[in-house]
């Protein structure tokens, strides 16, 4: 993996003054890009009258991001001052030059001078509460307090397959490949992207594993490497699958929702023993993010999210290349055009937020499935180790959101996915074994 320096932006976010409690939503006044480097924007919620027995233990907490589009609940939720409007005013969030610098991170806590909790991919927390991915397979337990996002992610290509036209079907690339074990970049052994390039190869009857070579490397630094020809596929989350099509470097064979309807991607997770230690804390960063996941729902508030997080000390990356995918408005750079896709990337709408545990046993299925995490794993305990439902549940019924859109059961049900494949939460093994392409 090539590497980046290390850069951290760090802005903190300032209380205001006392008001009542908003149950959907934060202000939406125009300030992003004129917004204070070193605090909150001059919209920022005013704060709620806390009850001193609900007081946050803490008023700091250090998060960490990848510069990703589904990183913005995290980005609004400060921006907008809604960590401070929970009492959680000293909020530090800090960008990560990769998914490896953000485990390292984790792994350290703010107390070793890391962070205490990231936008992080969905399977990364269960790979560290394992120890599969730490230094010496050390167990770091860790959280999932909740979803930051379902869909906006793509497999693009180089333009050298242009003319194959592929798309959900990966079959025609497979007679293309030879015996050429050519490079595909994901962003992080066992993470979403990992496991949705996989996924789409293996449906078309490409084993990942021998008959292509399938790498990690940053976001940030896909579109440079497939310039540079380092790498011939991606899968990764916007905006850089669509800044790959405005350089004119390569095209999008699909979005991922077009292979699972409404996938979970990113989560909000937190090291356990901060949780443990700060449950008061915990939940009034929960609740900023919830209300942060509502306000980037709403379409009126697209163009002022994406301005927020173009800028330098977010993504830095134009906001051309971020607001029409964000919209729905898909551009393959193949001449299909999208106008109003329904598999756009989601904050709050249809239960994103919430964390089903259903989706967390598919992604620990699919490390298994990869050889990531042992055969042995118990999957329901694991499961129930690590995500915190209960936690969102608490927070997203103190913000006063509908009893409709809080899920009454922590499965999902039985998904299917684009090639016709279920997957029975409660039958996992069984799924596993269905599976002609695995690891073993």
């Amino acid at each position: 993996m090539s590497n980046l320096s290390r850069r951290k932006f760090i802005i903190t976010a300032g209380a205001t003054a006392a008001g009542t409690l908003l149950a959907h939503g934060c202000s939406s006044g125009p300030t992003t890009s004129n917004a204070t480097p070193g605090g909150a924007s001059p919209t920022a919620a005013p704060a709620v009258n806390i009850n001193p027995a609900d007081a946050p233990e803490v008023t700091a907490a250090k998060l960490g991001f990848i510069a990703l589009t589904d990183a913005a609940p995290l980005i609004i939720a400060l921006e907008k001052g809604l960590f401070a409007k929970y009492g959680m005013k000293d909020v530090v969030v800090e960008k990560q030059a990769s998914w490896p610098v953000t485990r390292d991170n984790l792994e350290l806590g703010s107390s070793g001078g890391g962070i205490d909790g990231a936008h992080i991919l969905s399977p990364m927390p269960y790979q560290m509460a394992l120890g599969t991915i730490n230094k010496g397979n050390q167990p770091v337990p860790m959280y999932i307090v909740a979803r930051l996002n379902t869909n906006g992610q793509g497999i693009s290509l180089s333009k050298k397959y242009l003319d194959l036209k592929i798309g959900t079907d990966s079959k025609p690339l497979k007679a293309a490949l030879g015996s050429e074990k050519v490079p595909m970049a994901m962003t992080f052994p066992g993470g979403t992207h990992d496991l949705w390039i996989r996924y789409w190869l293996a449906a078309g009857g490409i084993n990942p594993d021998t008959d292509v070579s399938v790498i990690p490397v940053p976001p940030a630094q896909m579109v440079a490497n497939m310039k540079s020809g380092s790498m011939e596929a991606f899968c990764v989350g916007e905006p850089w699958n669509a800044q790959l099509i405005s350089q004119k470097v390569g095209y999008s064979a699909l979005i991922t929702g077009e292979l699972w309807k409404n996938h979970p991607e990113k989560a909000l997770t937190l090291r356990g023993d901060w949780v443990d230690k700060n449950p008061k804390a915990t939940k009034a960063i929960t609740m900023a993010v919830l209300e942060a996941q509502q306000w980037c729902d709403k379409p009126e508030n697209h163009d002022e999210m994406c301005q927020i997080i173009s800028q330098d000390r977010w993504l830095k990356v134009p906001f051309a290349d971020i607001i029409n995918r964000s919209k729905g408005q898909i551009d393959y750079g193949t001449g299909r055009v999208e106008a109003a896709s329904p598999l756009a990337m989601k904050f709050w709408a249809d239960n994103t937020s919430y964390p089903y545990k259903s989706h967390d046993a598919w992604f620990i299925a699919e490390n298994i499935r990869w050889g990531y995490i042992p055969a042995t794993t118990d999957i329901k305990a694991t499961v129930d180790k690590v995500n915190r439902e209960d936690i969102w549940k608490a927070a997203a019924t103190t913000l006063g959101v509908p009893a409709a859109e809080i899920p009454a059961t922590t499965s999902r049900g039985i998904e299917t996915f684009f090639d016709g494949v279920k997957f029975d939460p409660e039958k996992p093994e069984e799924y596993l074994q269905a599976l002609a392409i695995k690891k073993a």
